[in-house]
């Protein structure tokens, strides 16, 4: 099983292909393979070396300090990248990891060869969040969400749950917070995706964005909610889409 030791963190990943690195930054509540599986094999196949790892604090990343959020997950990426010999890949981040990508993209521009992100508008957006608090989803009945939870990042919440879910919501509503002037210093290409029915990830928003990075591509994929690149929706048009942008970015230095 592929860990590696990024300070007191035992952060677990999985690699497929050869060829020019790819990183995949998982949204909240998931983890690497499980928020790209439709990408696994298009993207390796395609000649990228491609790259899952789980974020601190979830999946099988195994860590004694359960705390965490975005800016801290972006710095970790980057110590990820060190320890592997990256000195600079594509980044493609969903949800959360859109924010945890633009983060890196602005902090460590000169790391960062080309960024997709996958519904993620940029800004705070804390609507429902309140219904995802442990107490909540009890209150509410949502078992099988919790049991979900509990499965799912078993190695990296060590049984506490309840933490896991407290620091998923604490970092929704504190994440992305990104200046005006870290937003100038993402200048790097790069590609904003959103469903058409994702309020978060809104047209007017990714155009706000744009506004900033006027050399950002956006793309509103019709008839899809908060994942358009998952198999249950329209993976092959996004991958066609994400699969020509890379190739369009590989030969910028």
């Amino acid at each position: 099983m592929p860990y590696i030791q990024i300070d007191n963190l035992n952060m677990f990943y999985e690699e497929f292909g050869y060829g020019e690195p790819v990183i995949f930054l998982h949204s909240a509540y998931s983890r690497g393979i499980l928020a790209f599986s439709g990408q696994i094999l298009p993207f390796s196949g395609a000649g990228y070396h491609c790259y899952y790892p789980d974020f601190r604090g979830h999946g099988r990343s195994v860590c004694e300090d359960l705390t965490w959020d975005s800016g801290r997950l972006a710095d970790d990426i980057v110590k990820f990248m060190d320890c592997m010999g990256i000195k600079q890949a594509h980044l493609i981040g969903y949800s959360t990891g859109g924010g945890v990508a633009y983060y890196i993209a602005a902090k460590h521009p000169e790391r960062v060869k080309s960024l997709i992100s996958i519904g993620n508008g940029g800004v705070i957006d804390t609507e429902n969040s309140e219904d995802y608090e442990p107490e909540n989803l009890v209150k509410n009945g949502e078992t099988d969400f919790i049991e979900k939870m509990k499965h799912r990042h078993a190695q990296a919440h060590g049984g506490n749950v309840e933490e896991y879910l407290r620091q998923e919501v604490k970092d929704w509503r504190m994440h992305p917070r990104l200046s005006k002037e870290e937003w100038e210093k993402i200048t790097r290409p790069m590609m904003l995706i959103a469903g058409e029915r994702d309020a978060a990830a809104s047209r007017e928003r990714l155009e706000e964005i744009k506004e900033i990075c006027t050399q950002a591509e956006v793309h509103i994929i019709k008839d899809c909610g908060h994942g358009p690149h998952f198999p249950t929706e329209k993976c092959k048009e996004v991958n066609e889409l994400m699969l020509r942008f890379l190739a369009d970015t590989s030969t910028i230095v």
